[in-house]
């Protein structure tokens, strides 16, 4: 079909649509911004659910719902008797091979090596003596080996006890050292029984009560900042691409209803959900509201781009965002530049003294 007839047709169908009592509107200049719309929620900073290392039953909370909390700070504890146990076994063991507990054996060897030192010492005397009567003619050859002997023997001795004090000292040290590391494993793996908060903040929700079984994958309870939040929002997968970090968002919330509120794109999370076709966005207050509680719902609008003293026309009066009919009922082709929910920018097709019928669409 030729350019030509379908222009025809197109201008039958417009003038069809535009009745005697059709709107008209001439366009004009004035601001326009274009933004992309999301919905989202308000979240705490470092906002998580926190799970347990270990399976079992919850013996005590330690916390209420809204309690402020520290890095750290005890959140629940889960029952566990063999870890309770190996953790008193390893006190045990650790006051046994306790070094202050260990000293009287070094004592012992320590009177044993001075005990040694002393027959060295006098054997020692003898052997010298013996060997100057010797000398002189006085006393046997086996007596002099006699006194030689005893002096070797002594010497061995001396060596030996020292050898034992230094055997029996490292022995203490390192059943000292080793039922320490024991002792500390042992509470560690009892601590894994112990939720705690990884962040300072405040706890929003406890999951689950006390008595109740939990396992490795049961969420226990959602903790987060007290004093900072960010929005989360939803952007479709056809807005993305225009989205980026910085740009400012106008927030509007049921719980603030006629207040907007600034904020500014921190975060664009690069990995599409498949089920929504849509991407996380997330962004930080300029001015928040005085109170904010997480999972708030809100509505944003990220603006785009804006342009001041732009050729405008409310888009009611646009045809498939490519069409307008003037007043004496020619069809234009319009080219669109910047446009929000209410008007387009006029670039080209139109001036400011076209006067445009209102397509009853």
């Amino acid at each position: 079909m030729k350019p030509t007839l379908v222009s025809c047709f197109l201008l039958i169908f417009l003038l069809s649509s535009c009745g005697n009592s059709s709107q008209k509107t001439n366009p004009k200049r004035e601001h326009i911004s274009e933004s992309v719309y999301a919905s989202g929620i308000v979240r705490s900073q470092n906002q998580y659910q926190a799970y347990a290392n270990a399976s079992g039953l919850i013996q005590e909370i330690f916390v209420r719902e809204g309690d402020s909390v520290d890095v750290g700070t005890p959140i629940l504890a889960i029952y566990n008797e063999s870890a309770k146990l190996n953790r008193e076994n390893a006190e045990l063991a650790r006051l046994f091979a306790d070094r202050k507990t260990n000293q009287s054996k070094l004592k012992d060897l320590e009177i044993n090596i001075q005990l040694a030192k002393n027959r060295l010492q006098n054997d020692s005397l003898l052997w010298v003596r013996q060997q100057r009567l010797h000398e002189r003619g006085i006393g046997s050859l086996i007596e002099l080996e006699q006194r030689k002997l005893a002096f070797d023997n002594s010497q061995t001795a001396y060596q030996s006890s020292l050898l034992r004090y230094e055997d029996q000292e490292r022995q203490i040290d390192f059943n000292d050292k080793n039922a320490s590391k024991n002792l500390a494993i042992s509470k560690v793996l009892e601590s894994d029984f112990i939720l705690r908060s990884k962040v300072k903040g405040r706890i929003y929700a406890l999951l689950r009560e006390k008595g109740e079984m939990v396992g490795i994958q049961t969420p226990l309870a959602v903790i987060g900042s007290d004093r900072e939040f960010v929005i989360e929002m939803q952007v479709d997968e056809y807005d993305i691409v225009k989205v980026a970090v910085g740009q400012k968002i106008l927030v509007s919330m049921d719980s603030y209803r006629g207040e907007t509120f600034e904020a500014m794109i921190s975060q664009i999370n690069p990995l599409m959900d498949q089920n929504s076709k849509s991407f996380t966005v997330e962004g930080k207050f300029v001015r928040k509201p005085a109170v904010l509680y997480p999972n708030l719902t809100l509505e944003a609008n990220i603006l785009i781009q804006s342009k001041e003293n732009a050729l405008t026309l409310p888009r009611s009066y646009i045809y498939r965002d490519r069409y307008a009919i003037k007043s004496d009922g020619d069809t234009v082709a319009v080219v669109l530049g910047l446009r929000d929910f209410q008007k387009a920018e006029i670039l080209e097709g139109l001036g400011e003294n076209d006067q445009v019928i209102k397509v009853e669409k």
